[in-house]
């Protein structure tokens, strides 16, 4: 939604969002309800700050505003219900009152100086592609697109890529990931527009701020040509993890088939054993489903699972897991994972990237979410991720984590372990850390546009080759 030059937009988005992947369900009566009043309560504050409205919003007390708001209506609804039976809902923002008038107070509560790696970013580099087939469609469906360029195949450049992602959110470090188009020239995120976009990362900040995914289509033409163009991928880029889709493009496949199990086996044999599969966010395609993940996890021990979307599905509602009758998505990726004996811990890991930007607005759901998956997989196996830059830049997805936890009614009811500041740090960056074997920096690194654009000509240079060159290199 398109907003006036004094109303940017309330700072924590909490209304309807796609990542082009799924129709969203229209914004629910709370939502409603909450944009309503956190408006009201801007105006009075901003008033009472001597601010104009645009300049408050853009202070975190507007985004404390917002997270005390949707915490107040959320227990209200919650209470309403006849079947309730918690006091209150199972999630709550904690923002203190003060920090909705006082900024001291507001970046106690939702600043921090956590590491924070976002391992599922993405961009659209219609500039690098020019005079090739364009993929006029692709992107036109995500909330960005509405940025502001006159072209709104723009809003998702490299430019606006690093921008949003880097100087307008508190990420540490991202990682490429790549998308469900067929490879050649003209994809938009081809790994030498990842390339590009690395070189250009490390030219304005002198150390690694990027790692890329190769993009693995293993159901693509001969099976044997597919892996042997794994091969050739991590030998010519820094290839760090992959990314596939086992719904899209072509024929659907599973982890647990000849396909699958000769993709698994070709990565963990090249050194490159983290595996990203995008898992539920596909409007019910069964190839999607993540009944696959713990059979090929625990056929594979070498190699790590990473479940985008923590197989989270539009349209499925959120409560406690029951392995007697799982419910679709998340539940679906919990029952394979157990059924396969696997427990907490165990090499398979649930990314959270459009699934708690699309819960972050609904605290009981959200709080089911988090502790299913931290009580089942384990505090060092859910790890960050925002879908960036499909929803602009992810700083209020960040906040609205900072300030979260679960209530202790859902704890002790359901086992939930509590989302202290140690488990949001793991959750946020660290545990992505451990998997990709970096070293955590909090460091920030900032750059004008002029640099960035300058980066971009510098990192355009042709693309070299970094694996070996001969036969007996």
């Amino acid at each position: 939604m398109a907003h006036g030059d004094d109303d940017p937009g309330l700072p924590i988005k909490l209304g309807p969002c796609g990542n082009g992947e799924f129709t969203p369900p229209p914004a629910t009566p709370l939502v409603r309800e909450v944009e309503r009043r956190a408006r009201e309560a801007i105006e009075r504050n901003a008033r009472r700050a001597g601010m104009s409205r645009r300049r408050f919003l853009q202070t975190l007390s507007g985004a404390a505003v917002v997270l005390a708001t949707l915490d107040a209506c959320s227990n209200e609804r919650h209470a309403a219900r006849p079947d309730a039976t918690t006091s209150t809902a199972g999630g709550t923002f904690t923002v203190p009152t003060e920090a909705t008038t006082e900024p001291a107070a507001a970046t106690t509560a939702l600043a921090g100086e956590e590491f924070i790696l976002d391992v599922q970013g993405h961009l659209l580099d219609y500039v690098a592609v020019a005079g090739e087939r364009r993929l006029s469609d692709f992107g036109l469906g995500f909330p960005f697109a509405q940025c502001g360029e006159s072209d709104p195949r723009a809003c998702f450049t490299m430019e606006h890529f690093l921008e949003e992602v880097f100087l307008r959110s508190d990420t540490s470090m991202a990682v490429l990931s790549a998308l469900p188009i067929e490879p050649g020239p003209a994809n938009p995120l081809s790994i030498d527009i990842m390339e590009m976009t690395r070189r250009a990362m490390l030219g304005l900040c002198q150390d690694e701020r990027l790692l890329l995914h190769g993009q693995a289509n293993p159901n693509l033409g001969e099976p044997a040509a597919a892996l042997d163009a794994m091969s050739a991928l991590a030998a010519d880029h820094p290839v760090a993890a992959w990314k596939t889709y086992t719904h899209a493009p072509g024929p659907g496949w599973r982890l647990t088939d000849d396909i699958g199990d000769g993709f698994v086996t070709r990565a963990v044999a090249l050194g490159r054993p983290i595996v990203c599969v995008h898992k539920g966010v596909s409007g019910g395609n069964r190839f999607a489903s993540a009944a696959d993940v713990g059979p090929a996890a625990a056929r594979h021990p070498d190699a790590r699972v990473v479940v985008y979307h923590s197989a989270w599905e539009s349209g499925v509602t959120e409560g406690p897991y029951d392995p007697s009758a799982p419910n679709a998505g998340v539940d679906r990726l919990l029952a394979s994972v157990t059924g396969a004996g696997l427990g907490p811990g165990s090499n398979v890991y649930a990314e959270l990237g459009t699934t708690w930007r699309s819960l972050m607005g609904d605290p009981t759901q959200a709080a089911h979410l988090l502790g299913k998956l931290l009580l089942h997989l384990g505090d060092d196996n859910v790890v960050w991720g925002t879908d960036s830059i499909w929803y602009g830049s992810p700083q209020d997805q960040i906040q609205a984590f900072r300030a979260f936890e679960i209530t202790t009614e859902f704890q002790e009811r359901f086992g939930y372990p509590a989302l202290t500041p140690e488990r949001k740090a793991k959750i946020l960056g660290l545990n992505a850390a451990r998997l990709y074997g970096v070293t955590p920096s909090a460091v920030s690194c900032a750059f004008t546009r002029e640099q960035l654009q300058s980066a971009r000509e510098a990192a355009a240079r042709p693309f070299v080759t970094y694996g070996p060159t001969t036969t007996s290199g």
